[in-house]
């Protein structure tokens, strides 16, 4: 491998383990999220010519920091020695909300409040003037550095649309000055469903990744779990906390099994059991039974509920089926979502056969909302291959292909379009 190579999967690396850390560390300094998302990306870059020049340095993700946050800082400083030279454009009285003094900490913050960088900007993104979908793409870009592409197809629309939405977010924050400050203890309730729902996309778009070679990014599946048990020990009260750590630890439990040893894409019924990670599942089952005496369940705690019937079955076969539809019904009683519409109709598939999961499908692509779900169409040809449909099966299938990105699912669709699926 020559060194240009080595320093360029070098730097890839960094910004997989490390982009969370350093934007965060530098947005503190920066007190602007443009700005930090900027000084971080000069950083990067800068880390291929002076890795190549100096060599690799034993910790990227310090290298990368201290580089950023001086970008930062001179940004800043700059800044301030314009405000300086023209008095007419500074408020009398006090600072704007985004200065910050650099040689001392912002001692007003509560820091103890959010002890972890990562969990602190995650909050701080969740700004409830902010409409929530702003929120989850804000963050999953800034905090996790989830590409836009990437972004756009975890929440089903376009590419242009997405990045419009990012677009607007900052000016909004820009022009509404919006403060970069952690909001106090009392504040914290009031950005948890955000948080939370930003914490379980993440690890969405980790257990199976939008696009890529892989199945599985393991960084952003790790990260999300970090995230949420930081966010349990900080709340650890709130029973949709509970649910959420559970969810992601029952259907993580599984990752060992989810692929062959080529790395083939396996279905739930043809995944080795023996491999699924026992203690996690029971650390799960313990939040789900305290997340259920709390009164009326949640969806983080239904959801959990859910996965953890299929994970408990002795086979596929002998799942309780009944009892999963039953959560799926209570489950959209608090959040009518299409997504877990569809994923009902698996369930219901095995309770009341294929043909009334189709119908069930049909309505929901009449619908509209899922037009860009890959499973839409793969549930579908599924259920249409079940009923001896061949033809309408394989149009399904190359349906569903054209949506898909990640090279495992495609690979898998394809094995099932050409029929050399197992059976």
């Amino acid at each position: 491998m020559t060194r240009s190579a080595e320093v360029e999967r070098a730097v890839e690396g960094a910004y997989r383990r490390g982009w969370a850390l350093v934007l965060a560390a530098t947005a503190r300094v920066a007190r602007d999220l443009d700005l930090a998302e900027e000084c971080v990306q000069e950083a990067y870059a800068a880390a291929l010519t002076g890795w190549t020049r100096d060599g690799i340095p034993d910790n990227p993700a310090a290298w990368l920091t201290t580089a950023a946050k001086r970008r930062a800082m001179d940004a800043v400083r700059r800044e301030r020695t314009f405000r300086s030279k023209l008095p007419l454009l500074v408020e009398p009285e006090g600072t704007t909300e985004h200065e910050v003094a650099i040689d001392e900490p912002a001692a007003v913050e509560p820091e103890e409040v959010v002890p972890d960088e990562r969990l602190r900007l995650v909050f701080i993104c969740c700004h409830p003037a902010l409409a929530q979908e702003a929120q989850l793409a804000l963050t999953l870009r800034l905090v996790c550095g989830v590409t836009t592409a990437d972004i756009a197809r975890t929440l089903l629309v376009s590419e242009t649309t997405m990045a419009a939405r990012m677009t607007r977010a900052k000016k909004k924050i820009s022009l509404a000055r919006i403060p970069y400050r952690l909001p106090e203890a009392a504040e914290l309730p009031d950005r948890l469903r955000a948080v939370l729902g930003v914490i379980h996309l993440l690890f969405t778009t980790g257990h199976t990744a939008p696009s890529g070679a892989s199945l599985v990014r393991t960084d952003l599946v790790d990260q999300s779990l970090r995230l949420a048990r930081m966010l349990r020990e900080l709340m650890p009260d709130e029973p949709e906390v509970r649910g959420l750590l559970a969810l992601l630890l029952v259907t993580d439990a599984r990752r060992a099994s989810r692929v062959d040893v080529e790395g083939r894409l396996l279905r739930l019924r043809d995944q080795d059991r023996s491999l699924w990670d026992r203690s996690a599942m029971a650390e799960a089952h313990d939040l789900i039974v305290d997340g259920l005496r709390g009164g009326r369940p949640g969806r983080y705690v239904l959801q959990a509920a859910i996965a953890s019937l299929y994970a408990e079955a002795p086979s596929y076969d002998r799942t309780d089926w009944p009892q999963i539809v039953t959560l799926y019904d209570e489950l959209l009683s608090v959040w009518p979502s299409p997504v877990v519409a569809l994923n009902r109709t698996v369930a219901v598939s095995m309770v009341s056969g294929p043909a009334r999961a189709l119908a069930e499908v049909a309505e929901l692509e009449k619908d509209g909302r899922l037009a860009r779900y890959q499973y839409l169409p793969a549930v579908k040809a599924d259920l249409l291959r079940r009923l001896g449909c061949s033809q309408e099966a394989s149009i399904a299938y190359r349906q569903a292909l054209e949506l898909t990105r990640n090279d495992a699912e495609r690979e898998f669709l394809t094995e099932r379009l050409t029929g050399r699926h197992r059976a």
